[in-house]
């Protein structure tokens, strides 16, 4: 009674019995809500998180898709090698980490910093590449403290292998790590640490070449050793390329260049198809595929030679004397001249007040359209290219492939330059002069032609005029051997030249190397005629100095170049072959040339063969100090051979 009396009579105290009931309440009711929260509505959410301390997923890299050239034979491969990667959730100190592994890969702390950074934008869970194509002393040396490191993992990945070294390395392109821009535009397949094809094939080929990556799953221990595999999905190899390449040729070519700088094409004159295509010097895209340095690249970047252009496709060169197959068409077509329209050649063509000398200083004497191919004559082509006007002269060699894109499959190519009156008005504002058109004739001036061009012109004039596209790629299948990509020859054009004028033309480069006093008679080869055509485009301009005479800087040397198809009586191939600062087409193109297409036939060595010492024309005059190529209006042209 008394108690009951005391608790009625302090009202104060059951306000505050009873507001601390509901508060009690109030948090067990919330503890009960957050618990059916966790256990029910986050469930899945939660127990991924925990398995993501205690699983491990890593990726497995698929291998690239491999190269043959036409006849099956194994040009680009994969081989292991080992990566060392990093699980970035696994690692409290980054520092720490970072500069103790960088003392056992023997690898600047700072790269090691920098290829974590590229992984920051993908899930801590995924590995990031630190190192790759380590050695085995390496792995060990990091396995063996792994205790130390945790979070790092040794990856065995695919690595590109090129077993002919630098062969065709032009054809192939290179490999780089991917950057944060290509990131940003690839699929979600690509991770940070991953190569991808930066130049050729590799690059044009990236969605055949790029198989699609695997996953392992593991369970691991706080110390993040492996206990067992709980999945795994097997990487899918990229898919197989085959190309028109003939292995065979594209050696022999990048052989005969020996220490020289230029390149080579060779194409089936009937389909397209690019047996060879070399450009010297090369380099060894095995450098990219493990990581080139910056020094590496520097050096590169730096060669006076430029190693990493691919000149079959990118190089633009004055054509010379080889040029005068188009001139000699043109005027046929024309009517200007006939196979029989001769000029007296004294050495030298009078236009006004200059005078446009031959490369034969006391000429050549009279000759037909035969005799100055033949022998190169430049007179015969000044006169004769004067009378048919740039025009026509333009028109005929873009009617042969000439200064256009090609569409090669391969980045950069280049489309030369065949020069006009609208082209000069529209580009300089300028008007067009008869000293221009006289130098153009024998390709000289602005005229400017790539190697894969000139074959592609070369060929034309073999299979009676029509014009191939050339393609590198022969077929393209998956691993079970279905179908992805089967490319057919492409007739660009038809040419409105007559049957009677090809003939005529081609018994004259028939001449050029098959008869004595043909430029390039030095060159022929017994066993299998070929025909074609030499040609020498100036540098520099360059004048005898007859009180001294001096040997020419390298760079200050005429190009050499040939064009030529096989076999003579009934072609199958085109060949053109440009030689850098080579001195004449007849002493420096045409024995490479020469050298392709013993390769071709299966003839032994070039060395071997028994055949008279080739005999160039006279060097140009000699200056006493070389000077750059004057304005194609204002030259004093000559083309040697």
């Amino acid at each position: 009674m008394g108690l009951n009396s005391g608790w009625a009579g302090t009202p104060g105290l059951r306000n505050r019995f009873i507001i601390f009931s509901l508060a009690a309440v109030a948090v067990f009711l919330l503890l009960i809500l957050r618990l059916w929260y966790l256990q029910v509505v986050s469930t899945d959410r939660y127990l991924s998180l925990s398995e993501k301390n205690r699983i491990r997923y890593i990726s497995v890299a698929a291998p690239r898709g491999t190269i043959y050239d036409r006849d099956g034979k194994l040009l680009v491969d994969n081989r292991p090698a080992f990566t060392i990667s990093v699980l970035r959730q696994e690692v409290d100190d980054r520092q720490a980490l970072l500069s103790l592994l960088s003392t056992y890969l023997e690898v600047p702390a700072d790269d090691l910093q920098k290829r974590w950074q590229g992984g920051a934008r993908f899930p801590r869970y995924r590995p990031v590449p630190l190192a790759d194509d380590i050695s085995r002393d390496v792995l060990e040396r990091v396995q063996e403290n792994g205790i130390d490191l945790p979070g790092i993992l040794a990856e065995v990945r695919p690595l590109r292998f090129y077993p002919n070294g630098e062969m065709a390395a032009h054809v192939f392109g290179y490999l780089g790590e991917i950057t944060e821009s290509e990131l940003g535009e690839a699929r979600e397949d690509y991770r940070p640490g991953d190569f991808i094809g930066k130049s050729g094939l590799e690059r044009r080929l990236e969605k055949y070449l790029r198989g699609i990556a695997g996953e392992r799953r593991v369970e691991v221990d706080v110390l993040g050793k492996e206990l067992r595999q709980l999945k795994t999905q097997e990487p899918m190899p990229g898919n197989r390329v085959f190309l028109t390449l003939r292995h065979d040729l594209q050696q022999a070519a990048e052989k005969a260049f020996k220490e020289e700088s230029g390149a080579a094409v060779v194409i089936d004159i009937h389909t397209g198809e690019v047996l060879a295509l070399a450009s010297r010097p090369g380099f060894d895209p095995s450098t990219f595929a493990r990581g080139i340095s910056g020094q590496e690249w520097i050096d590169l970047l730096r060669h006076p030679r430029h190693p990493l252009t691919n000149k079959a496709v990118k190089g633009q060169y004055p054509p010379g004397s080889t040029f005068k197959i188009v001139t000699a068409l043109a005027a046929l077509r024309a009517g200007v001249a006939t196979p029989n329209t001769t000029v007296h050649c004294s050495g030298k063509f009078s236009l006004g007040s200059k005078d446009f000398r031959c490369w034969k200083r006391p000429g050549h004497g009279t000759v037909d359209m035969k005799k100055a191919l033949k022998e190169s004559c430049d007179v015969w082509f000044y006169q004769v290219g004067l009378e048919l006007g740039i025009d026509r002269i333009a028109q005929t060699a873009r009617d042969l492939g000439m200064g256009e894109i090609l569409g090669l499959s391969l980045e950069g190519e280049k489309g030369g330059l065949i020069p006009d009156r609208k082209w000069k008005r529209e580009r300089l504002n300028e008007r067009w002069y008869d000293g221009e058109t006289v130098i153009a004739a024998i390709g000289q001036g602005y005229v400017l032609a790539t190697p894969l061009q000139l074959a592609v012109m070369t060929a034309a004039v073999a299979n009676g005029g029509k014009v191939m596209r050339p393609y590198l790629i022969q077929r393209i299948e998956d691993l079970d051997g279905k179908l992805l990509l089967e490319p057919q020859p492409e007739e660009m054009r038809t040419t409105t030249f007559a049957p009677a004028h090809l003939r005529a033309v081609r018994s004259a480069l028939d001449a050029v190397v098959n008869e004595p006093g043909g430029t390039a008679w030095g060159s022929r080869l017994a066993e299998a005629p070929f025909a074609g055509k030499t040609g020498t485009s100036q540098v520099v301009r360059l004048r005898d100095d007859h009180d001294r005479k001096r040997e020419v800087p390298w760079q200050f040397k005429d190009h050499g170049l040939f064009v030529a198809y096989a076999p003579a009586a009934e072609p199958r191939i085109a060949v053109a072959v440009v030689v850098e600062h080579g001195g004449s087409g007849s002493g420096a193109a045409a024995p490479i040339a020469r050298a392709i297409l013993a390769s071709y036939f299966n003839l032994p060595p070039p060395g071997e063969l028994q055949t008279e010492p080739i005999v160039s024309p006279p060097p140009g005059e000699l200056e006493a100090e070389p000077k750059l190529l004057p304005l194609p209006g204002e030259l004093e042209a000559e083309s040697g051979d």
